[in-house]
């Protein structure tokens, strides 16, 4: 039975176990750890104002991620969304279930829109966005305060209002 939950500091480690290989093995980008000064300070960095990082866990093993970057202006950032190949697809419900809970938690926080960059690559995430509401826009239509990351080729929006 998956379980959505806060990130704490003991899932640190499941967190990278399961960011790291997808990004480096199959979407073969080039990032590391190092490059990501986020995953070492997840509390700094997301679990502040109207951000928040979840894990989903299985048996007590982290097996996906999703996380809000407040932006201001009632807006978030949505960020590392993962999940372990063993846990996707329908019949898990991992990814359907985190970013429900996340879009949920940020209406409770007053968001009035999520707005995530993609890269071109990630075929699967474009359906799983556009079927749970997301439109995507042009990347001048991003607030100013939206951190583009350099693969980010493709943009959505979610108004939560």
């Amino acid at each position: 039975m998956i379980q959505i939950h806060p990130f704490s500091s003991e899932h640190a480690s499941g967190v990278v176990d399961v960011i790291l290989p997808i990004q480096q093995q199959e979407f073969e980008i080039p990032i590391t750890l190092e490059g990501q000064p986020d995953l070492k300070d997840i509390p700094g960095f997301y679990q502040k104002g109207r951000g928040n990082f979840w894990v989903a866990l299985d048996a007590g093993k982290v097996v996906g991620t999703i996380a809000l970057l407040d932006i201001g202006n009632e807006q978030v950032a949505l960020r590392k969304m993962f999940v372990a190949a063993s846990h996707r697809g329908r019949e898990h419900g991992t990814a359907a279930r985190l970013l429900e809970g996340a879009v949920a938690w940020a209406r409770a926080q007053g968001v009035r829109q999520i707005f995530l960059g993609t890269t071109a690559k990630f075929l699967a995430a474009h359906r799983f966005y556009e079927k749970n509401g997301f439109r995507q826009i042009a990347q001048d239509a991003l607030p100013a305060a939206f951190p583009v990351m350099v693969v980010d080729t493709r943009f959505y929006a979610l108004d939560c209002a």
